[in-house]
């Protein structure tokens, strides 16, 4: 009978993500997390198959985070106030292990190189762009946007508008506050 693991695989893919988002794919070496989530070779091998592997999970729970996260402050406070406080929230993310999105940082990185890894990102971005585009469609229904607005015109807008923020906020002589609230400051004029 195989021996149960003594670790806890979810709280071990949450930890990578955290070193992935914050080093990036190729400045995280296998030892890099072998040492940091204390697992002997052999047991990482068995848990994850690969590095790419637990990229790929890694990557995957960061986006299921961030459309959960979307959607909560959605419900807590209706389509158009979730767009307009989500700026100011990720600049505020004092915890985040980077302010840079992570699936962006890994487009940017792999797509030069053909990696999978960015087809999965870019696949993610989509996700999250259909979530803001279904936000825009809310608030429309909602008559707190006028509805001559395309809404997936505004949802690439917003997120290109975002990336661009998290971006600047990796920035020490950008007030990323300013221009979040900037961005939800547009938001008003639609």
């Amino acid at each position: 009978m195989p021996r149960k693991p003594s670790y806890d695989r979810d709280a071990l893919i949450a930890q990578a993500r955290d070193i992935f988002w914050r080093q990036g794919w190729a400045g995280t070496s296998l030892k890099d997390l072998e040492r940091e989530l204390k697992l002997k070779p052999g047991s990482f091998y068995a848990a994850f198959g690969s590095k790419d592997a637990l990229y790929a999970m890694a990557l995957k729970r960061y986006a299921d985070e961030g459309v959960a996260r979307l959607e909560a402050l959605a419900q807590d406070l209706g389509p158009l106030e979730a767009l307009k406080a989500q700026p100011r929230l990720v600049v505020e993310a004092v915890n985040a292990p980077a302010k840079a999105c992570m699936l962006a940082k890994t487009y940017a990185e792999l797509s030069a190189k053909g990696h999978d890894l960015a087809l999965q990102a870019s696949t993610h971005l989509a996700r999250m762009n259909e979530s803001f585009a279904d936000l825009f469609r809310k608030a429309q229904a909602e008559e707190q946007i006028g509805r001559h607005h395309d809404a997936d015109r505004l949802a690439a807008r917003y997120q290109s508008d975002l990336l661009g923020l998290r971006l600047s906020a990796e920035r020490d002589e950008v007030n990323a506050l300013e221009i979040a609230a900037d961005i939800a400051a547009d938001l008003d004029r639609l």
